[in-house]
């Protein structure tokens, strides 16, 4: 394979590191994963570096690397801000890997990477404008324009889960606190913990998982019911809130409660009346790599090979 045309891309999450080596077609040409060093931050920066190295001796060539991260890099000082795998903020991040691998590297917030991934060969793919939402254990969102992050001057473009929820309702004010120190994040409602407070709040009862409330809601239980559609009601409006500001091309959905069609699937209606327009015709889509994005979308971050 020619060198030049190879892609490596990292996902640096908080409990695992996935790792692919994509060439210019998209094709994978290698790929792992491996438990992230929690809390040791030379540890995480040996573990990269020996990952890049690992998929480039199994790719057969040396390329561009691109890294997906939490949080961002602070412009200027070139530190990491707002990661919640907390051992990384304040730390210079990219420029340690950099001389740790004697080249540039380029690092995106991961939910950006998930953006760039659906715009370029993804669910969004041949939209100009694509935003990106991660509905799991956390709420985030990226923008990507023709396939390129839009990272913003202060870094933060995307970051949707710590505004608040849209028109709160009595019931709604002030909110869940969230770990930011805010309260009524969205991230606090649309997140999996979110999805299974509400429904705890509800019941009266200890909270259990989003899964188990997804599963009673499917066993008819009415109370789960509820939940799940107080959920959808509740994404019906952060949507519609980014696109009466955005007005992207295409939305699309990742995260492991993307992939539940009770909470996401024929949002159209929903969305209607709080889009500022007669009609919506924003296509909302689920990721089409899945888990795979994001780690796609780091290695895209060098932009596709002619």
């Amino acid at each position: 394979m020619d060198p030049a045309r190879l892609r490596i891309g990292i996902d640096l999450g908080g409990t695992k590191i996935a790792g692919i080596a994509l060439d210019a077609g998209g094709a994978v040409r290698a790929e792992a994963r491996i438990p992230t060093p929690r809390n040791d931050y030379d540890a995480t920066l040996d573990a990269i570096v020996a990952l890049v190295r690992r998929l480039e001796r199994d790719a057969g060539g040396v390329g561009s690397v691109g890294i997906g991260m939490p949080g961002a890099i602070t412009p200027g000082s070139g530190l990491v801000k707002n990661a919640n795998s907390v051992w990384l903020n304040g730390r210079p991040f990219v420029i340690d890997i950099e001389a740790r691998l004697g080249r540039p590297v380029r690092a995106e917030n991961d939910a950006n990477c998930l953006a760039v991934s659906e715009a370029v060969d993804g669910a969004g793919a041949g939209a100009r404008v694509v935003w990106a939402i991660i509905l799991g254990t956390g709420v985030g969102s990226g923008i990507a324009i023709d396939g390129v992050a839009l990272s913003g001057a202060n870094r933060i473009a995307g970051e949707w889960g710590h505004n608040p929820l849209p028109a709160p309702r009595d019931d709604e004010r002030p909110g869940p606190s969230c770990y930011c120190g805010r309260q009524g994040c969205i991230e606090t409602w649309l997140s999996g913990p979110g999805l299974a407070a509400d429904h705890a709040r509800r019941v009266g009862a200890p909270a259990v998982t989003g899964e188990a409330v997804i599963a009673a809601a499917r066993a008819g239980d009415a109370i789960a019911s509820g939940s799940i559609t107080r959920y959808r009601e509740r994404l019906a409006r952060s949507i519609a809130g980014v696109i009466n500001i955005l007005d992207p091309d295409m939305v699309v959905l990742g995260g492991g409660l993307s992939t539940v069609p009770e909470l996401t699937a024929d949002l159209d209606a929903l969305l209607l009346p709080h889009v500022f327009s007669d009609e919506c015709r924003t296509p909302i889509r689920v990721s089409h790599h899945g888990d795979a994005s994001g780690v796609r979308g780091a290695a895209w971050l060098w932009g596709i090979p002619a």
